[in-house]
């Protein structure tokens, strides 16, 4: 499951940056051929248009969608360099909905499950209380079902061997709810690290542009200026939605960590109790 999820992540990384790069190259052949139009326009109508444009208002131009207006930035930004932190995104955002898929199958109703739990142990029905344990999801069943193993057993059913596996398990249940979670961590902090290079790659072109004009005016300098920040804007919004999710896991994982250590005391009350179990 976990090397599908990941191809799959990979071959949606890899297409959102061609996508990418071929809306890029669309949009910049498109903007030449309306400014190749809009002159020729402009050149057959001035002599005509010159006294009435004193005389009349102009007309305000039509407010673009958020997607022009996204794409728009995107391609002057530097597509090449963009394409990074576009793909930093899909990769931080497919480990994040692995993280939270995962998660969100291990909670279960804990206090129902643990009821059940103590209740067939009582009654000395260790084999059906192991049986609820494989059939319930979750790394409170995980914890449970190894320490009635130890329970159920007959050289292992001492209190101290069952609180020894009790603690090794939640362990590496822990270990599990974590998993991956460094990723994401990389991909926020790589994000804006990707937007501050696009700055100082900016200011090299605005630096190069004022070497071949040889002057510095407004013209030679915008567009380096221009690259620089748009790529330190979208590597912060890009770290900042990373950021969010990473936040809901960090919860999640502290609620399942507390119900785990909540269920391991009353499991090892449970346990103490038993018949089978060596004082």
């Amino acid at each position: 499951m976990k090397k599908l999820f990941a191809i799959v992540a990979l071959v949606a990384a890899c297409s959102f940056a061609a996508t990418s790069n071929v809306m890029a190259q669309e949009e910049a052949e498109e903007a030449a051929a309306t400014e190749q139009v809009d002159t020729a326009a402009v050149d057959t109508t001035v002599a005509a248009e010159a006294p009435e444009a004193a005389t009349e208002t102009i007309a305000e131009a039509p407010k673009e969608s958020l997607h022009k207006t996204l794409k728009t930035k995107y391609i002057e930004g530097s597509a090449d360099f963009m394409s990074l932190v576009a793909l930093a995104l899909v990769l931080g955002l497919a480990f994040c909905i692995e993280r939270v898929i995962y998660l969100t199958l291990a909670q279960v109703n804990t206090r129902k499950f643990m009821a059940d739990l103590a209740d067939l142990v009582a009654k000395d029905k260790v084999t059906e209380a192991l049986a609820l344990c494989d059939a319930t999801r979750g790394p409170v069943a995980r914890v449970s079902s190894k320490a009635l193993a130890c329970l159920n057993s007959t050289d292992q059913n001492d209190i101290a061997t069952i609180e020894r596996s009790i603690n090794a398990e939640a362990e590496i249940q822990g270990t599990y709810l974590e998993e991956h979670c460094s990723w994401i961590t990389f991909f926020i902090a790589s994000a804006p690290s990707l937007g501050f290079l696009g700055t100082v790659i900016g200011m090299v072109m605005a630096f190069d542009n004022i070497e071949k004009v040889g002057d510095i005016s407004p013209t030679a300098v915008a567009g380096g200026m221009k690259v620089a920040l748009i790529t330190t804007i979208f590597g912060i919004i890009v770290a900042l939605i990373l950021q969010l999710f990473y936040n809901f896991i960090l919860g999640s994982i502290e609620g399942l960590t507390a119900n785990m250590e909540e269920s391991a005391q009353e499991l090892l009350t449970m346990c103490v109790k038993s018949p089978k179990c060596k004082k």
